[in-house]
């Protein structure tokens, strides 16, 4: 999606930041995974497939991706391919009411999860799309056995929808009402910036 394409959602523990050709190779490191691959319900891509696939985020009308940093490590001045641990992504998944979307949350890194990475991240994901994209109703679909999806889930006040035991798989959900919103914003803690600049000061940092 072009709208994000130069913005940054800057959290306590996270950066969100536009998904780049720079971070394709980490990205197909993960792919390769067998475990994530199983929880993303996606097949191994080449190189040149994951390439193809940056491009389609960035342009895209209907789907919003950032890579998620973990920002202790970009702020000690780690490489941003070093600071990766995963993504975040929304998808509209009706062309006729673009306020419906999909969201996804991925930690990639097995040494970044269970530090509150994920759930950070979904909140800002939410934030974004209630703010920015005008989304107003938020869905996730979580295999049965991933509890732990489940009960983030959960603690952002989706509630269970319907279930497919073909896919066995649940349907959570989350309206933006007036009360829910306020408490989405009361509960994030966050600021926006350019992805530009932010690289410019890096290397500014850098050169001195």
């Amino acid at each position: 999606m072009r709208v994000n394409e130069d913005a940054v959602l800057r959290g306590q523990r996270v950066l969100l930041v536009p998904y780049e050709p720079h971070h394709v190779p980490r990205y197909h490191e993960w792919m390769k995974s067998e475990e994530l691959q199983k929880l993303t319900a996606s097949e191994p891509l080449t190189l040149e497939q994951e390439y193809d696939m940056q491009r389609s985020w960035r342009e895209d009308g209907d789907k919003c991706t950032f890579i998620i940093l973990d920002r202790g490590r970009w702020d000690q001045g780690c490489p941003e391919d070093q600071c990766m641990v995963g993504d975040v992504n929304l998808f509209m998944v009706d062309p006729e009411n673009p306020s419906i979307a999909e969201i996804e949350i991925m930690i990639a890194e097995p040494m970044s999860r269970g530090r509150g990475f994920g759930e950070e991240s979904v909140r800002l994901m939410l934030y974004y799309g209630a703010t920015t994209l005008g989304i107003s109703t938020f869905q996730a679909k979580i295999g049965e056995e991933n509890l732990t999806s489940v009960r983030l889930f959960n603690r952002l006040h989706f509630t269970e929808e319907s279930y497919s035991s073909v896919f066995q798989e649940m349907t959570l959900r989350w309206e933006v009402t007036e009360t829910e919103r306020q408490w989405l914003l009361d509960a994030v803690h966050v600021s926006a910036e350019s992805y530009r600049e932010m690289k410019q000061n890096r290397e500014t940092d850098a050169h001195h």
